[in-house]
C-alpha cells in the first residue's frame, strides 16, 4: 500500500506553458520525492503593453510518501 499527497505549485516562463509547467516539475522534484504527477488547475498570462510577456501555469503534483 501506498500513501500519496498533493501539493500546489505556480511557475512562470517568458517562452511558454508548455515550459512554466516543465521548470515547474523540475524544480518541484529537487524538494519533493517521489513525484509521480501533474494535473494543470490553471493556466494565466502577464500582460504588458498588449503583448504576452509571462506564462504562469498553476499546478497539482502529486507525490508518494516514503515508507
Amino acid at each position: 500500500m501506498s500513501v500519496a499527497r498533493v501539493t500546489e505549485v505556480i511557475s512562470s516562463s517568458k517562452k511558454s506553458f508548455d515550459d512554466a509547467l516543465t521548470q515547474g516539475v523540475k524544480r518541484a522534484s529537487k524538494t519533493l520525492k517521489n513525484v509521480e504527477g501533474a494535473w494543470i488547475k490553471d493556466q494565466k498570462v502577464v500582460i504588458r503593453k498588449g503583448k504576452i510577456v509571462e506564462y504562469r501555469v498553476v499546478m497539482k503534483l502529486t507525490f508518494v510518501l516514503d515508507k
